[in-house]
């Protein structure tokens, strides 16, 4: 869905394998008993009609609005990162979105082959509106392609939560509740304007929606009416929906004539704290290192001058990449480096094939969150930068842990394992 955080999610994720994973945690679960669901049903009440309705109305929404939008509505106790009335948030053991386990099983070809197959069959069917669209907003269609393909199956995907449920308890019970507060505000706007009817307000468990997935505050500010009916509709215009992706991409910086970046061949003398997008150099100086493309071409000669940055997911145990300022824009989309890897890569495959990555990735993946959460905080007591403690390894936790390894007499891998656990403690 479009916004999310380093590692985590202005709350989208791929819908059908994150949510087919989310479902399985549940059923394992289990969920809030009925006594306990009671009084909180109570409380959810009335915080819709003392706390959110007034902010609501003040912002312009209408009482007939509210109203249609919340009937029936109970908080979905189902959901996660939830917070009960009286508790405090805690790290969970385990991360409900694909982004954040093993790379290998993200781009497992099964996946991933899916979206490139569907994108090159689409590709030809909506050529025309892809070229208007690439001419107007200067983003690729194969890039337009891959997102549309990874967010909803082309459209396939059907959704099957009510966003005021979702948003609704989010905003009254998550660990981000003003980030859900603003974006359930947002959904009430979107209906209030005419723009959709309560009930095509459907979304995945994270509250975004159509086919590109965005959230309700990315609707008002991205949606395109590409078809000329008078109104961006991201539920069934095809060429809506395309738009609508790439002018999201150009608001939020997309260069018109640059990729996302290449696959490289890392030097080992070459440390794999050289990562982040605060660490940029010219591709030329980054070939001077012996960085070279793993499909031994030769950097093209117009990137040369260009900046670009190393990029390594998973440390030393994964494929290397030199990727352009396009890729973080990507990530604006979904802040997970493998999610704008894999919309990169599968662009690639849509306009030129399936090759694979040169490099392999490593076993990693295998520890739980609030384990990787701890590592960070103890990097954190020794000085080091990791961005959060939330347990999720971005590249400033790569970095720091390939900082930490070199300071100590290590080989550097700039990923956390058990091992590293332990010898931080």
């Amino acid at each position: 869905m479009s916004g999310r955080t380093e590692g985590g999610a202005k709350e989208r994720g791929f819908y059908g394998l994150a949510v087919t994973i989310f479902v399985v945690i549940v059923m394992a679960l289990g969920v809030s008993t009925p006594s306990r669901a009671a009084p909180i049903d109570d409380q959810f009440q009335a915080w819709l009609q003392t706390d959110l309705w007034p902010e609501a109305k003040a912002k312009g929404i209408s009482k007939k609005t509210f109203d249609e939008a919340f009937i029936g509505v109970k908080p979905n106790l189902k959901l996660p990162d939830l917070v009960m009335p009286g508790e405090k948030p805690t790290t969970p053991e385990k991360q409900h979105q694909a982004e954040f386990g093993p790379p290998a099983n993200y781009f497992a070809e099964k996946i991933i082959r899916a979206v490139t197959s569907g994108g090159r069959t689409r590709d030809g069917a909506n050529a025309r509106v892809l070229g208007l669209i690439e001419k107007r907003y200067g983003v690729p269609g194969d890039i337009v392609l891959a997102i549309w393909g990874r967010e909803t199956g082309f459209g396939t995907a059907k959704m099957p939560y009510d966003a005021f449920e979702v948003l609704g308890t989010k905003a009254f019970m998550s660990t981000k509740k003003d980030f859900f507060r603003t974006e359930v505000l947002a959904a009430l706007e979107i209906v209030e304007r005419g723009l959709a009817p309560v009930n095509a307000m459907k979304s995945s468990w994270a509250g975004a929606l159509g086919q590109p997935q965005f959230m309700p505050t990315s609707f008002l500010k991205h949606a395109v009416d590409f078809d000329g009916d008078g109104r961006p509709d991201i539920w069934n215009s095809t060429p809506d929906v395309l738009a609508s992706i790439a002018n999201y991409l150009v608001h939020y910086g997309w260069v018109r004539g640059r990729g996302w970046g290449v696959e490289v061949m890392m030097p080992a003398d070459v440390s794999c704290s050289l990562e982040g997008p605060d660490q940029g150099k010219k591709i030329s100086d980054w070939a001077s290192m012996g960085i070279r493309r793993a499909d031994n071409k030769a950097f093209q000669a117009s990137e040369l001058k260009a900046e670009g940055f190393l990029l390594m997911p998973a440390g030393r145990s994964g494929p290397a990449f030199i990727v352009t300022p396009n890729f973080y824009v990507l990530k604006e989309y979904n802040t997970s480096d493998l999610y704008a890897l894999f919309i990169g890569h599968a662009a690639d495959r849509i306009a030129k094939g399936d090759a694979t990555f040169v490099g392999t990735w490593g076993p990693v993946g295998d520890l739980h969150r609030s384990d990787i959460a701890a590592l960070q905080r103890a990097l954190e007591a020794k000085g080091y930068d990791v961005g959060s403690a939330d347990g999720l390894p971005g590249f400033k936790t790569r970095r720091s842990i390939g900082v930490w390894q070199a300071k100590n007499g290590k080989a550097a891998t700039c990923f956390p394992d058990r091992g590293l656990i332990a010898q931080l403690k």
